[in-house]
């Protein structure tokens, strides 16, 4: 086998992996807040969550684009598949870690730092006013706006509801929650299956396969079943943070925490086309949803410690990756 040929399969391999660890390590994204309000059983919600991430894979495109070519311009050949291969191992490995610590963090800001870091590493061009507007701005804005919405449509549930019996509107809330999961499910999958696509067509566009960055459906199919294969192993251990060490959750705030980051996620996915965190912004909305009851609602200890994840989450896949470059230059990948 020629050594193209070898190096696009270890990438196309390892994209796959990327696919998966991200399924399980977002998964509490989409189901954390409706198993602690007990809205779904923990095998329904799993199994729900994995079938709409599938659904969602194949949505769109907008966002593959983006990560294919707004943030790296890796060398033709085999220079550049060991850029890409690198940049997927730093990625992986930082999911991997913050999973076992089960620390929500963002899969998505750990393939982009991934990828900066083994393009510095290697000298490969990044493109920073991509990187800034495709990336950091939405970045930044996505957990504001997530946090502000939340808040906002749990102000709006609680006025609504205000006369109403707390435990007949919890009743009815178990059932909307399950409306508002699949609806979160159906948007991570639509965002995060289209960043292993990207590089999946990065890595084509880079060997010559093809010209264009269009997603071809192989790698559709590649993306969703590895996202979905990961989604329903789990991850427990994320659940547990996002859904009762942040607050205490009941299926009203669930269901205004859900319905806020499907809103941001088909905006930002359909209508902006950039990639943003699911983690991030599920996060924030939980905060704002919590800081209407009171602001001690809300534990600030864990969700300092989850913020000081995410500032680490760049520039740590970012580390992992240029190391993994190097070692793949030594290994003579």
């Amino acid at each position: 086998m020629p050594p193209e040929t070898t190096a696009l399969t270890a990438v196309l391999l390892m994209a796959a992996v990327f696919a998966y660890t991200n399924g399980f390590h977002d998964a509490a994204n989409s189901i954390a807040t409706s198993i602690s309000t007990r809205s779904l059983r923990p095998r329904a919600a799993v199994i729900m969550a994995a079938s709409m991430n599938m659904v969602g894979a194949f949505l769109g495109e907008g966002v593959a684009r983006t990560i294919g070519q707004s943030i790296i311009a890796p060398p033709s050949g085999t220079e550049g598949l060991s850029v890409l291969l690198a940049a997927l191992i730093g990625a992986i490995a930082w999911n991997i870690a913050t999973w076992y610590k089960g620390m929500p963090s963002s899969s998505s800001h750990a393939l982009v730092g991934g990828m900066i870091g083994a393009a510095l590493a290697s000298a490969t061009t990044v493109d920073w006013e991509g990187v800034s507007a495709d990336f950091v701005l939405p970045m930044v804005l996505s957990p504001l706006i997530g946090g502000v919405v939340g808040y906002l449509a749990m102000l709006a549930i609680l006025w609504a509801f205000r006369s109403a019996s707390p435990r007949r509107v919890g009743r009815k809330f178990k059932i909307a929650q399950s409306v508002s999961a699949s609806a979160m499910a159906l948007g991570n999958g639509l965002q995060d299956a289209q960043k292993t696509m990207g590089v999946v067509v990065l890595a084509l566009v880079t060997t010559g396969y093809q010209t264009e960055y269009d997603v071809p459906l192989w790698a559709v199919c590649l993306a969703a079943v590895a996202m979905s294969l990961g989604t329903l192993t789990g991850g427990w251990r994320i659940m547990r943070t996002l859904g009762r060490r942040v607050i205490q959750l009941d299926p009203p705030k669930g269901f205004a925490a859900e319905s806020t980051v499907a809103l941001v996620t088909y905006a930002t996915s359909f209508i902006w086309q950039v990639p943003i965190s699911s983690t991030h912004t599920i996060t924030s909305a939980i905060v704002g949803v919590g800081a209407t009851q009171r602001l001690s609602a809300v534990r600030w200890g864990v969700a300092g410690n989850i913020v000081a994840v995410w500032i680490l989450t760049l520039p740590g896949a970012a580390v992992i990756a240029a190391a993994a470059y190097a070692l793949t230059r030594i290994a003579g990948f």
